[in-house]
């Protein structure tokens, strides 16, 4: 189970942030995601960890498992580096101890963390902390890649249209999103579309879903659900899962 929270002050940086209920009769549904987040995982009444996770290629199924507590900030495409300090494209499909990218510091807001009894004063927290990271100034890499983001993220343009209309070579376009966002433009595209099947799923048949989202026919988008999600979309609607592999945090 998830709840969204608003976190309006960081709405610039930040996708989203979600209070998750971890069940540990129900396996762990990772799936692919664009953006890097900061998760916060309470594991006792004096205890708990940060860890970064970074943009995944593909979904990945873990056993289940229960938590006091598990809020995810997942930020916005390109403002890892800013918060993190290290590529995006360093993280991709991978979760790593917060204290790894920022020591001591990380280590001290841990503790913090641990201390505080109520879900409002960890969020706030949290909020704070990130407040302390991202860059208000505009740079035209920003610029450029805010407007990259929201054209790939819907469907319709192909990244070499997209190139030419930004007045860049797909060299650049491509380099841009491997620094800033740690995906490529084509799987950052895919990954979108993708998660728009699935938030559609249910709602509307697959072939619908295929003509809507800019796939070829249904086919096409079957084939993309296999490399991405590692089953069949009926499959996966009808909940038969891979086997669960331990979780890597």
């Amino acid at each position: 189970m998830e709840t969204k929270i608003p976190m309006p002050t960081l709405r610039p940086w930040i996708a989203d942030v979600t209070l998750m209920r971890p069940d540990r009769h129900l396996p762990l549904v990772h799936l692919p995601d664009v953006t890097t987040a900061l998760v916060y995982r309470r594991t006792g009444p004096r205890g708990g960890d940060l860890h970064v996770v970074g943009p995944r290629s593909r979904a990945s199924y873990h056993p289940g498992k229960e938590l006091p507590m598990c809020i995810r900030a997942r930020l916005r495409p390109g403002a890892a580096r800013s918060v993190f300090g290290a590529p995006a494209g360093e993280l991709r499909d991978r979760a790593v101890p917060l204290a790894e990218l920022w020591g001591e510091r990380a280590a001290r807001l841990e503790q913090r963390l641990n201390e505080l009894t109520g879900l409002d004063s960890v969020l706030r927290g949290i909020e704070d902390t990130l407040l302390t990271c991202v860059h208000r100034d505009a740079d035209p890499r920003d610029l450029l890649l805010r407007e990259a983001v929201a054209s790939l993220s819907a469907p319709g343009e192909r990244v070499a249209a997209l190139a030419r209309r930004l007045s860049v070579s797909e060299r650049h376009l491509r380099d841009l999103f491997t620094g800033q966002v740690g995906l490529t433009p084509k799987r950052f595209a895919r990954i979108q579309r993708l998660r728009t099947v699935l938030a559609g799923a249910g709602s509307a048949q697959w072939a619908a879903l295929a003509v809507d989202t800019g796939y070829y026919d249904q086919s096409h988008l079957t084939a993309d659900f296999r490399t991405l999600m590692g089953l069949s979309p009926t499959a996966f609607h009808a909940g038969r899962l891979p086997t669960p592999t331990p979780c890597p945090t």
